[in-house]
């Protein structure tokens, strides 16, 4: 038997199956889309894949009754673990008028709803910091308890947005973390053309909070350093910077051909420490994911990717003559 870490953790087995239910659930959907997107069903795609891990192991670290999420268009992990579902997604991604996102007006993967207190985003990257910041100081003006985590790649830790949250969240101690999910990649230009330090986790010391550097590939190290953060948060010691460490494993989105700037053997040597692969082994290993419980699982999944690419399919498109609505003031 290998050693139970979750235990450890406070996680009961019951959570951590869950925990991989979602990062599958991710995983598969976006497999649908880029599918649908091939079949020129769908116009965009951005993946998850490679990051899936990262991102339900803070999504479970956090109160997700009463903190709020700034996610960043990878982050499928993030929104299905905070209330989102397989048919909302589809229906962003078919861009038809019952998107919760923004009612067919973004590109897929600007995620925002109001009732899981998943905060919108917007096309230019890095723009959902400042955003979490402020809601971090509205939570900490009205002695509210609650945390805000904001996701974004390594390429926008080099984003003035970035710099300027931090440093304000580090001088009024807010109840914020900044979680950067560095798959190495912004778009074409690999992280050692990006950063002059060695870690992103090592700007965080200029902003007066601590940093840590995490295997983004292993959702219970991410939960662990979350929950502090969290923690640390909600004690009034203020904000946090995380790295996440993990790999993307497709190209920028469906419109890039990533061959032209990075080798096959680097993607297949990091297919090989896939959360959806490692994590599942830790489970098999403790029997908490047995043969039955998979094959099950994934049955479940595909019929609910499979409903809701129908439905979404056959779902309306909004009226033209609603184009500029939340445009200007009606």
């Amino acid at each position: 038997m290998a050693e139970n870490r979750h235990e450890k953790l406070g996680l009961t087995d019951d959570q951590v199956l869950e925990m991989y239910r979602i990062m599958l659930t991710a995983r598969k959907v976006d497999e649908r889309m880029w599918l649908l997107n091939r079949a020129g069903k769908i116009p965009f795609v951005i993946s998850c894949q490679g990051q899936e891990a990262a991102q339900v192991g803070a999504a479970f670290a956090l109160d997700r009754d009463k903190d709020y999420v700034l996610p960043y268009y990878r982050d499928m992990g993030v929104v299905i673990a905070f209330g989102m579902t397989v048919k909302e997604l589809m229906l962003s991604g078919f861009a038809k008028a019952e998107d919760p996102n923004s009612g067919s007006r973004q590109m897929p993967g600007h995620f925002g709803q109001k009732k899981n207190r998943i905060v919108t985003g917007s096309s230019p990257v890095t723009t959902q910091v400042p955003h979490a910041v402020g809601i971090a100081l509205a939570g900490k003006m009205e002695k509210k308890d609650f945390v805000s985590l904001v996701t974004f790649g390594e390429g926008s830790s080099n984003q003035g947005d970035f710099h300027e949250g931090a440093n304000f969240a580090g001088v009024h101690k807010l109840p914020v973390i900044f979680m950067v999910e560095n798959n190495k990649y912004a778009i074409s230009i690999p992280v050692e053309r990006q950063l002059a330090c060695e870690k992103v986790s090592d700007r965080a010391i200029g902003y007066g909070m601590p940093g840590y550097t995490v295997d983004g590939n292993d959702p219970l190290e991410v939960f662990e350093v979350v929950k502090q953060a969290a923690e640390r948060g909600r004690n009034g010691e203020g904000p946090t910077l995380i790295e996440a460490v993990s790999y993307r494993l497709t190209a920028h989105s469906s419109d890039d051909d990533d061959r032209t700037y990075r080798e096959k053997e680097e993607v297949d040597e990091a297919r090989k420490k896939d959360s959806i692969i490692t994590f599942g082994n830790y489970l098999r290993s403790l029997d908490i994911l047995t043969e039955d419980i998979e094959k099950q699982m994934n049955e479940e999944i595909t019929d609910l990717v499979n409903e809701a690419t129908d439905y979404a399919e056959n779902a309306p498109y909004a009226d033209p003559e609603s184009a500029l609505k939340y445009v200007y003031e009606e």
